[in-house]
C-alpha cells in the first residue's frame, strides 16, 4: 500500500513480488499498478504457485513467474528482462507525453491540417477539404511541422500513429 502511494517512475527498475504478500497480494498489487498506469515490470516468485495463478500473472503482464526453489541466475535473468521492459515502457511513455504536449500546442486548424496530411492528402486536397486556400494550408502545414518538431512527413506520420490519429 505504501508503494502504491508513491508516484515514482524509475526507468531502470522492476518489482520482484511474492504471490502471497501481507495486505494486498502480489497479483492485486500488479493490478493496482496497472490501473495507476505505473510502468514497472513485475517478476513473481512463489512457493505456492499453480497454473491459474501463473496464467493470471502473465496475462496481466508479468515478465516471469518463478516457482521456489529457483536458481539465482534464473532470477537475475528475469530481473534483467524486467528492467529492460520497464526502461522501454518509461521511454515510450515519455515519448508519448512529449508528442502529446506538442500536439496540444497546435491550433484547432493546425490539428485539422495534421490529420488530413497524415492520411496522405496533398496541400491542394487539404485546402479543398477545409475550404481554405492552398497557400494557407502550406503555412499551416509548415507550422505543424515546426511545432511537432517533425523532420519529415514520415516523422509526422509516426507521431500521429503514437497519438492514435488514424492514417
Amino acid at each position: 500500500e505504501a508503494f502504491l502511494a508513491e508516484s515514482l517512475t524509475v526507468p531502470d527498475s522492476c518489482l520482484v513480488l511474492d504471490v502471497r504478500l501481507p495486505g494486498l497480494n502480489g497479483l492485486q498489487l500488479q493490478e493496482a499498478l496497472a490501473r495507476k498506469g505505473f510502468p514497472v515490470a513485475v517478476v513473481f516468485i512463489t512457493g505456492h504457485g499453480d497454473v491459474p495463478t501463473s496464467v493470471r500473472a502473465m496475462k496481466a503482464g508479468a515478465v516471469d513467474f518463478l516457482q521456489k526453489p529457483f536458481a539465482g541466475d534464473e532470477l537475475l535473468a528475469a530481473i534483467r528482462r524486467a528492467v529492460r521492459r520497464t526502461h522501454e515502457a518509461v521511454t515510450k511513455q515519455a515519448e508519448y507525453v512529449a508528442i502529446r504536449r506538442r500536439y496540444d500546442s497546435l491550433t484547432p486548424r493546425e490539428q485539422q491540417v495534421l490529420v488530413l496530411v497524415v492520411t496522405g492528402l496533398l496541400n491542394k486536397q487539404v485546402a479543398g477539404e477545409l475550404g481554405a486556400a492552398e497557400k494557407t494550408v502550406k503555412i499551416h502545414r509548415g507550422r505543424v511541422m515546426a511545432k511537432m518538431e517533425a523532420h519529415s512527413l514520415a516523422d509526422l506520420v509516426r507521431m500521429a500513429g503514437i497519438l492514435g490519429i488514424p492514417q
